[in-house]
């Protein structure tokens, strides 16, 4: 099988997955949904819901008990050999003690490109440079990134997927620790990723940025609970299903809310993060939009 398929539009497939530890423990089961390039999909659920186990079971760390993981057609294992999918981990995932430089850290991504005494080239340097840029960090290739900041830190790891040249990307709560600033320069990224045909999958439990950038949800709780368009699956009901006694809710209506007869309520819902707001009968969603930090 050709391995230019790898660099077509991907398309990511979990089929029916079970992941069943050697501790007997189940994370998930019959896991099944369906992702294609050219789009954000937002991954959320509760801690512990099978999130994490998930991302292990793509990026080939987890084999599935039973079911099939495969993009384009083809076993994970074999698109992972062609360094397709990128990673970007989560704050807590990172000894940040450890000492390394920031230029050091997105050259990691070049790897898979040079040789065994890894010397990066010209063109490697380029692309270290380039994915620096693109994520606003020229100038602080020589930092230590253990002195960086918190919004800095994930821009780094950010680069590092973007100097790999993988087209599906997976963000493992990229929002959690970072100011408005830093998410929403990382929301146009991603926007601009997306429009380049890259498959992005996030895990967050920003509820309420989740409409504002992605177009596509799985809501996960040991399986998968709904799949699809946000417009369709990003409901109170889909929510509430994921989530049960979780997250919090406030509603009004009547004359909390207006000063006529218009039937129409205002539902908040949020887990302590961005808040997201669904409004009328219909469930159309909106978001409480976060105020710049002075």
């Amino acid at each position: 099988m050709s391995n230019n398929i790898f660099y077509e539009k991907p398309n990511l497939i979990v089929d029916n997955a079970t992941v069943t530890y050697s501790n007997g423990h189940t994370a998930i089961y019959d896991a099944s949904f369906n992702i294609t390039g050219g789009s954000i999909c937002a991954l959320v659920g509760i801690n512990g819901s099978g999130k994490s186990t998930l991302f292990k079971t793509i990026m080939g760390l987890v084999t599935p008990t039973k079911g099939r993981v495969t993009l384009n057609n083809a076993a994970i294992k074999t698109a992972l050999k062609q360094n397709i999918i990128a990673y970007v981990p989560q704050t807590e995932e990172v000894d940040w003690n450890f000492p390394v430089l920031v230029s050091d850290v997105v050259m990691m991504g070049r790897y898979s490109k040079m040789g065994f005494l890894r010397i990066p080239s010209q063109k490697d340097k380029q692309i270290v440079a380039d994915a620096l840029a693109r994520v606003d960090l020229t100038g602080l290739e020589q930092r230590q990134i253990g002195e960086l900041s918190g919004g800095q830190k994930k821009r780094v790891f950010l680069a590092r997927a973007l100097a790999q040249e993988g087209k599906v990307l997976l963000l493992d709560e990229p929002f959690t620790g970072v100011d408005v600033k830093t998410e929403n320069a990382i929301i146009e990224l991603l926007r601009t990723l997306r429009s380049n045909g890259y498959l992005i999958l996030v895990s967050t439990h920003n509820l309420g940025s989740v409409p504002e950038f992605c177009d596509q949800v799985i809501l996960v709780n040991r399986t998968i609970l709904a799949s699809g368009p946000i417009e369709t699956t990003f409901t109170q009901k889909n929510l509430q299903l994921a989530f049960g006694g979780v997250l919090r809710h406030i509603n009004l209506s009547g004359a909390e809310l207006h000063d006529d007869d218009d039937p129409r309520s205002l539902t908040v819902i949020t887990d302590d993060e961005r808040a997201a707001v669904f409004y009328g009968h219909h469930e159309q969603t909106s978001v409480i939009k976060k105020q710049p930090e002075k």
